[in-house]
């Protein structure tokens, strides 16, 4: 009986747990303004070993969430780089979003602070909400602190924060400031939502239709010429219309509005323009950043092109530059997980 007992815990060890971070007390952001109280879903996954040095913290990409193993399957689970039988696996869904953390769409929320009332968050009110979960959760060193895309800016801003309980940072596609092109992509996916007037309707599915064009708009610079040619090439095709690609792009609109919302869209989407780490800070900032870190820039990056990658690890003071190669552009980190496993296993010297 005792053995049986065993292997179950064991196995429900494995199983992601969902948990919900929950206070009444006001959240006071960057901008000086608040919001009233504060959720934050996050999932752990694995457990922690008896000093607490297996801690992996992850976090999410724009449309992204705590659920790591649905987007980042390849790299995180049984048997793959990031294994929940070795580390204690926490991701946390950032205010803003649309997963169960305190969001535009949140019941709780006073009137004045819903749909497109919420107030303006930025990358720093995010590394905030982060330092919450880990006070909560007790943890006082984190092994590994990796992150891609707005989940890069989030690490580097939280990693600006608590120096010193950070062991290892891996950012991946990100940048030390957003870039002028960065915020104009943004922009005009902003203008696609707002050109929907139901966005000021008051309704959880405002701004629908304007989401869908502004994700068609946003994959345009997530991927490349040449991850288009490779994936919506129509050899055969003699037609006029009812092209492989325009279908591509409508069902990544489709896709997207049945899982998310343009509110949620629109502020993430500001804070990542918002992300600046120099701002009302000292020049030499990234000094407090002592780990060892491993920088990783995608060649074909039309987004977060690697000359950004490349200023990020001259500032920080320990770090390694890899130039990962892909067809993918900016997706390339969800794409090639294999290539970004072996760098990421001789950076930690896991066998």
């Amino acid at each position: 009986m005792s053995t049986t007992y065993l292997v179950r815990e064991s196995e429900q060890a494995l199983q992601p747990i969902q948990h919900i971070y929950s206070s009444n007390a006001a959240f006071f952001l960057e901008s000086g303004k608040k919001l009233s109280n504060l959720s934050l879903a996050y999932q752990t996954w694995g457990t922690l070993n008896e000093d607490r040095s297996n801690v992996v913290w992850v976090c999410h990409a724009l449309t992204g969430n705590h659920r790591v193993q649905e987007w980042w399957g390849d790299l995180f689970g049984t048997g793959k780089c990031f294994d929940p039988e070795d580390y204690f696996i926490v991701a946390v869904n950032v205010p803003g979003s649309a997963y169960g953390s305190t969001g535009p769409l949140s019941e709780e929320l006073p009137e004045e602070e819903k749909f497109d009332a919420f107030p303006v968050l930025t990358i720093r009110d995010m590394a905030a909400a982060l330092e919450l979960v880990r006070k909560e959760l007790t943890i006082e060193r984190i092994h590994v602190l990796i992150g891609a895309s707005l989940g890069g800016q989030q690490l580097l801003e939280w990693s600006l924060i608590i120096p010193d309980k950070i062991e290892h940072i891996i950012p991946i596609a990100t940048n030390l400031k957003h870039s002028p092109f960065g915020i104009a992509f943004n922009e005009a996916q902003r203008m696609a939502i707002q050109a929907d007037q139901t966005f000021y309707s008051k309704k959880h599915d405002g701004g629908e239709e304007g989401l869908k064009a502004a994700r068609a708009i946003g994959m345009l610079s997530y991927r490349t010429y040449e991850g288009y040619r490779i994936t919506q090439s129509e050899e055969d095709h003699s037609g006029f219309d009812g092209f492989k690609a325009s279908s591509y792009q409508q069902y990544q609109g489709e896709k997207l509005a049945k899982r998310f919302n343009a509110f949620s869209y629109w502020y993430l989407s500001k804070a990542m323009d918002s992300h600046n780490v120099f701002r009302n800070r000292d020049e030499n900032v990234l000094e407090r950043c002592r780990m060892p870190a491993l920088v990783i820039g995608i060649d074909s990056d039309l987004l977060f092109p690697v000359a950004e990658q490349e200023e990020l690890a001259n500032q920080l003071q320990n770090a390694r530059l890899v130039r990962l190669q892909s067809d993918f552009g900016h997706d390339g980190f969800l794409v090639e997980t294999e290539t970004l496993t072996n760098h990421i296993k001789q950076f930690l010297k896991i066998n």
